[in-house]
């Protein structure tokens, strides 16, 4: 398993019962660049409906849910039957296994285009992921504000993902904290955000 170096981050350390390990250069600039245009261009890219708030709306953002055949995946009242692997992705999966010890079999594909797109508060606990999921995300393209806060609320900390980054999410993160990725006015490069992730088809 190849060793990796997880950074001091003050930020991290202040967000008690989260279990967060952030890698700054998981790739190197070169590999990051040469990964984004891989998998930007073969990714069959979506805009799905979802529901919020009891209504139907788009998604603000592309994304993909991809995966080994039997890791359905069901969210916001929508389910979601995975794209076969790439070969993009399934060199990316590799180099985390490696990396983590952890096969993934599946993971969602989020392309931010510009500012505009945006995720909004949530928690990656659905019954599918087990009670204790490790979320691997690894964030290629342009540098994006990442939030996370407790989920009953209140003030929230930022973190800055940069191209090429892994932050891994795991233990009881998903049961305490929420998460996002806010819209800004700012220029910002285009962004991929691959969450890998492992769904129990035992759990469904």
């Amino acid at each position: 398993m190849t060793e990796l170096f997880a950074i001091e981050n003050s930020d991290l350390q202040a967000l008690p019962l989260a279990d967060l390990r952030y890698f700054p250069a998981f790739l190197a600039a070169t590999q990051a660049q040469e990964a984004f245009d891989a998998v930007r261009e073969s990714t069959h890219w979506q805009q799905p409906e979802i529901t919020l708030f009891g209504r139907r709306v788009l998604t603000p953002r592309l994304s993909c849910w991809m995966g080994d055949a039997n890791a359905v995946y069901r969210y916001s009242n929508t389910t979601f039957t995975p794209e076969p692997w790439t070969q993009p992705v399934l060199e990316l999966r590799k180099r985390l296994h490696s990396a983590l010890g952890i096969r993934f079999n599946s993971v969602l594909l989020n392309y931010y285009r510009n500012g505009s797109d945006a995720m909004g508060w949530h928690s990656d606990d659905e019954p599918e992921l087990g009670a204790q999921p490790v979320i691997a995300s690894l964030s290629l393209g342009g540098e994006r504000r990442f939030l996370l806060r407790r989920r009953q609320g209140g003030k929230s900390t930022a973190l800055r993902l940069a191209n090429g980054s892994l932050l891994v999410m795991q233990g009881d993160t998903q049961k305490f904290y929420q998460h996002s990725l806010p819209r800004t006015a700012k220029p910002v490069q285009p962004r991929l955000n691959l969450t890998f992730r492992t769904v129990l088809p035992t759990a469904r």
